[in-house]
């Protein structure tokens, strides 16, 4: 049985992709879940429905920069491996306040890589030699690709906003760690994600929940941005194959091999809204505006997964017709999700404008 009688520590289990990732040990492994989440305006604990009721979950709120309080928690539940999932995530917020961004995803990370550390020296010598630390970050921290070749993960970091620096900071942290300390870590970097329970921020959800509002579709600059998109489900399968298999020190990449163009998600977006519940003043292409650029924009990424192929067989499931159709679908029939993060005041409008 996959992780039985261990515990494992899952930073930011309560956003986006760390939700996913409590979602799946909870369903498809034996492993006991500590949530540590503090809980900020991106975190929803109904992201993982009927996780209270399970014997296996935990839920603590607390911030990864506070020292003495993860000290604590490394000493009241003794955990086998930690998934570090806690960072600020939206690029275009970090472009007006940088400042939260450096304090959770460097400073944090610092704090979590020390508490790890004192708590892994007072490890049995069989308990230390099982102990994982992987840190989930972003192929943003590469920069920005032309129009041929992949990230691989002996690119260059070039990062080029707020959010992708700060994430590269953390992942040089994270090696630093281990070159030094000998701690067990690991690291991976990841395209775009994309799936149910994703904060209403980013593309792809901002998208779907205006299109049904029939309110008009912002797309920024020509629409030529090209991202690889990746089905957070099969992210968050990828990530428990690395703690499970993966080498310490290694890096690995995971991409879904989906590259598309901004205005083609849009445009996907639309079309299938329309089939869902069509317009009467006509389809939703008809409402795509296009806006001013965001500062700094990367004009291509694309991820090159052979390597976690290759060496630990990973998969994805999903093609990104089949992962948007589950999507769009999700946040047709999940509606009280999403409208109760807009009723408590969260208000989708353009920042990150410099």
């Amino acid at each position: 049985m996959r992780f039985e009688g261990s515990t494992i520590f899952v930073t930011g289990g309560a956003g986006f992709i760390g939700s996913a990732v409590v979602r799946h040990l909870l369903r498809d492994t034996h492993a006991r879940i500590v949530n540590i989440d503090k809980l900020t305006y991106a975190a929803n604990l109904e992201s993982i429905p009927d996780a209270e009721a399970n014997p296996r979950y935990a839920f603590e709120k607390q911030c990864i920069c506070e020292a003495a309080s993860l000290r604590k928690l490394f000493e009241k539940y003794q955990p086998a491996a930690v998934m570090n999932l806690a960072a600020e995530s939206h690029v275009d917020r970090s472009i007006d306040g940088p400042g939260e961004f450096i304090q959770t995803n460097i400073v944090g990370t610092f704090t979590l890589l020390q508490e790890a550390l004192r708590y892994w020296r007072g490890l049995s010598p069989d308990r230390r030699s099982q102990f994982r630390f992987l840190h989930i970050s972003t192929d943003e921290v590469f920069g920005s690709l032309g129009k041929d070749g992949y990230f691989t993960e002996t690119t260059s970091y070039s990062p080029n906003s707020p959010y992708s620096a700060s994430k590269a900071s953390s992942d040089h942290l994270v090696r630093a760690w281990r070159e030094t300390y000998d701690l067990p870590t690991m690291v991976t970097n990841c395209s775009n994600n994309y799936g149910p329970y994703h904060f209403p921020e980013k593309l792809i959800p901002h998208i779907i929940i205006k299109g049904l509002a029939g309110e008009p579709l912002p797309v920024y600059g020509d629409g030529q941005n090209i991202r690889d998109w990746l089905y957070v489900e099969d992210h968050a399968k990828a990530l428990t194959l690395v703690l499970e298999r993966g080498a310490i020190g290694e890096t690995y990449n995971v991409g879904g091999r989906n590259e598309r163009t901004n205005l083609h998600v849009v445009e996907s977006i639309c079309d299938m809204l329309d089939e869902m519940s069509p317009r009467t003043a006509g389809p939703r292409r008809g409402l795509i505006s296009f806006v001013a650029d965001r500062p700094g924009h990367d004009r291509r990424y694309a991820i090159d997964a052979s390597k976690l192929e290759r060496e630990l067989g990973w998969r994805a499931d999903e093609n990104f017709e089949s992962g948007l159709a589950k999507t769009v679908r999700w946040f047709f029939d999940n509606r009280n999700w999403w409208q109760t993060i807009l009723d408590r005041g969260y208000q989708q409008k353009r920042i990150g404008l410099g």
